[in-house]
């Protein structure tokens, strides 16, 4: 891994380290993260510091991924999902002052390998997703979700396990 800077008009790359062969496409803010080998990050993406992307992941445009969210080896991210680590968040603290990062703790999240999640998701703070489960598009994701399974809608539920080489199926 090496750690990079860009500033440019097209970018913004503060202080991240980057494995063999990462991709990353024009209009995006990344500061603080690791992007492992072989990994693609679209356009219009946003990572925060802290956050970790495993390798051979797609990370598709509009996407945003937060401080605490940890991605496994070959998952796919859709368009415009967002992560959140905060279930509650506030703008100010109880006296109207403006609150800060020591205001608040960061909620983790763990996306285990080989996992898809559908466009315009959303996952909520302190969940693991297990491998080779997969998001339907528009889902929201509120509890955790068990390895090799489908889920779906607001908030997402299982829909049915798909079948996996490792039998993990329920």
């Amino acid at each position: 891994m090496k750690k990079i800077n860009i500033s440019s008009a097209k970018q913004s790359i503060n202080n991240v380290e980057v494995g063999e062969g990462v991709k990353i496409y024009d209009f995006v803010n990344l500061y603080g993260c690791k992007i492992d080998d072989g990994s693609k990050v679209g356009t219009f993406v946003e990572i925060q510091k802290g956050a970790s992307i495993g390798k051979n992941c797609k990370i598709s445009s509009h996407t945003f991924i937060c401080e605490g969210v940890t991605i496994g080896n070959g998952v796919f991210i859709g368009h415009n999902v967002s992560f959140i680590n905060d279930k509650y968040p506030h703008a100010v603290n109880p006296d109207g002052s403006l609150q800060t990062e020591e205001d608040w703790k960061v909620e983790f999240t763990e996306i285990g390998d080989q996992v898809s999640i559908g466009t315009s998701s959303t996952i909520l703070s302190d969940i693991k997703i297990g491998k080779g489960a997969m998001v339907g598009a528009g889902s929201v994701v509120t509890k955790d979700v068990p390895p090799y399974a489908l889920v779906a809608g607001n908030p997402a539920k299982i829909i049915r396990y798909l079948k996996s080489e490792n039998k993990e199926q329920k």
